[in-house]
C-alpha cells in the first residue's frame, strides 16, 4: 500500500513539500489552523510568490479541473492523525521578540495538537530549523503523548530550500538529510524520497542532533562567506580597490569557489538572520559560544552594509541632508524571484533614508503588496519608469532579472539627475555610463 502523507503547516516551506510530494506520486493530505489560507490553496492559488509553485498546486490539487486529486487540505487534526502514515512537521521558527533565540512555540504546538489524534503506527518528521536537541525532546513528548505510544515515533530531516527555487529544490535536491533512531524511520523515508534518491540525490543518515545542526552550520557557512566579501568591500573602498575583481580572482582558487561571493548591502529574508542568531543563542545555552562569537561580527558586518548604501546617497547628493530629494529605489524583496521583504536590506535602506527626510518611492515586480504592508509611508511606483520620474538619484536595491534589462537611456530622460548606486554589482557600469549616468557601486570606488 503506498504511503500517505500529511504536511503541517501550508506557509512557503509546507505549501511547496505538500505539491511536491503529491508530484512524487503521494495522497497528500495539507493541515494549517489558518481557514483562509487553506481556502486559497483549495482554489489552487498560493500565499506566496514562488516560481513555478502555483502550477505544481494547479496539477494535484482535488477539485481542480485536470488535476490528479492527489492533494487535499484541511483544518481537523482528527482527519491529519487518521490520514497520515508520515507527517512532515512544515511550522514557522521565527526569532524570539526581543531575543536572539529561536520561538520553538509554532513546532511545540503543532506537535502537541497532532500527538493525541496518532493511534497507530506513524512518523513525525520535523522539517523546521530548530535549535540542537529540540528533536530530543519532541520525540519523548510524542511517546508520551500519542496513544500509540512508541509507535509514534520522531525523525528529523531540515529543509535547505531556497526561495526562487523551492520547486526545484524539493523535487531534485542536493542532498537529502535525515536523523532518525530507528531502521522502520530510515525504511520510511527512503520510500518517501525514493524517486530524488533514484536520481542520484545523496541520502545522509545521521543521529538527531546532526541532522538539526545540518541546516543552521550550512547557513552560517552562507553568511559567513557574503560577510566576507562584503567586509572585502569596505577595505576595498578605503583602499581603491575594486571588489568584483577581487571576487573574480580568489574565486577561481577551487577551495573557495565562486557563489556568494558578490559584494552589496548583505542579505535577509527569513532565515538567514535569524538561523545565525538563534545558532548563536543555543551554543551559549551549551555553554559554546566562544564557538560561535564569529558569528556576532558576521551580522554586524551584514547590518554595517545597509548604513553604508545610506551614506554612500548621502555623499552622492552632496553630502547633506535627505531633505527634499527624491530617492528611486529599485527592489523591495530580500532577493529576486521572491515577494519576501521579511528582513530586507533594500527595505530597510528605503526607510532609512524616508525616516531622515528622503522623498522615497520603491518598485519591485512582485513584492509591492507585502512592502506596502511594512512600509506604508513610503511612496510606491507600478513600474521602475514611474519610480525613477523626477528623481534625484536611483538605487538598485534587489537584483532582478527585470532590472538588468532596463534601458537606461529611457530611464534618463524621466529622471532629474542621472546618478545610480548598484548596491548588488550586478548592472553593467558601461552600459549606464554610455546613456549619461554617473555609476557607483559598492566597494569599487575606482571601477
Amino acid at each position: 500500500m503506498s504511503l500517505k502523507i500529511t504536511v503541517i503547516g501550508t506557509g512557503y516551506l509546507g505549501a511547496t513539500h505538500a505539491a511536491a510530494m503529491a508530484e512524487l506520486g503521494f495522497e497528500v493530505l495539507g493541515l494549517d489552523v489558518v481557514p483562509e489560507k487553506i481556502a486559497l490553496l483549495e482554489r489552487g492559488e498560493t500565499p506566496m510568490y514562488e516560481p513555478g509553485l502555483q502550477e505544481l498546486l494547479r496539477r494535484h490539487v482535488a477539485g481542480i479541473e485536470g488535476s490528479t486529486g492527489r492533494l487535499r487540505f484541511t483544518v481537523d487534526w482528527a482527519e491529519a492523525g487518521a490520514f497520515g502514515d508520515v507527517h512532515f512537521v512544515c511550522v514557522n521558527t521565527p526569532q524570539k521578540h526581543g531575543e536572539y533565540a529561536c520561538d520553538m512555540s509554532y513546532v511545540d504546538s503543532a506537535i502537541a495538537s497532532l500527538a493525541p489524534h496518532l493511534h497507530g503506527p506513524a512518523l513525525v518528521v520535523g522539517k523546521s530549523t530548530v535549535p540542537v536537541g529540540s528533536a530530543d525532546r519532541l520525540a519523548a513528548y510524542l511517546a508520551e503523548h500519542a496513544p500509540a505510544g512508541p509507535d509514534a515515533e520522531l525523525a528529523w530531516n531540515p529543509e535547505f530550500l531556497r526561495e526562487g527555487f523551492a520547486v526545484q529544490d524539493t523535487l531534485h535536491p542536493d542532498r537529502i538529510v535525515v536523523g532518525v533512531r530507528s531502521e522502520c524511520a530510515e525504511k520510511l523515508l527512503r520510500e518517501v524520497y525514493a524517486g530524488p534518491v533514484g536520481e542520484g540525490t545523496p541520502f545522509v543518515v545521521t543521529d538527531f542532533p546532526t541532522a538539526e545542526l545540518v541546516k543552521t552550520a550550512a547557513n552560517s557557512f552562507l553568511a559567513t562567506k557574503i560577510s566576507f566579501i562584503n567586509a572585502m568591500a569596505e577595505v576595498c573602498e578605503a583602499g581603491g580597490g575594486d571588489v568584483a575583481k577581487l571576487a573574480e580572482a580568489i574565486g577561481y582558487d577551487d577551495r573557495i569557489g565562486r557563489k556568494f561571493l558578490r559584494a552589496g548591502i548583505g542579505f535577509g529574508g527569513g532565515c538567514l538572520p535569524k538561523d545565525i542568531r538563534a545558532f548563536m543563542a543555543r551554543a551559549g545555552e551549551l555553554g559554546a559560544d566562544q564557538a560561535l562569537t564569529f558569528l556576532r561580527e558576521i551580522d554586524s558586518i551584514n547590518m554595517r552594509r545597509r548604513g553604508a548604501m545610506v551614506e554612500m546617497a548621502r555623499e552622492a547628493l552632496g553630502g547633506g541632508s535627505f531633505l527634499g530629494k527624491r530617492v528611486a529605489v529599485l527592489g523591495a524583496t530580500f532577493k529576486p524571484d521572491s515577494d519576501d521583504v521579511r528582513d530586507s536590506p533594500a527595505l530597510n535602506v528605503a526607510g532609512q533614508i524616508h525616516l531622515q527626510g528622503g522623498q522615497v518611492t520603491v518598485y519591485d515586480p512582485k513584492g509591492m503588496d507585502n512592502a506596502r504592508k511594512v512600509f506604508p509611508t513610503l511612496g510606491y511606483a507600478d513600474s521602475a519608469l514611474s519610480a525613477v520620474r523626477g528623481a534625484d538619484i536611483v538605487l538598485h536595491l534587489t537584483e532582478w532579472q527585470e532590472f538588468r534589462e532596463l534601458d537606461p537611456a529611457a530611464l534618463g530622460e524621466a529622471a532629474t539627475a542621472r546618478v545610480i548606486l548598484d548596491g548588488r554589482n550586478t548592472l553593467d557600469p558601461e552600459l549606464w555610463r554610455r546613456a549619461g549616468w554617473t555609476y557607483r557601486a559598492m566597494g569599487r570606488p575606482t571601477a
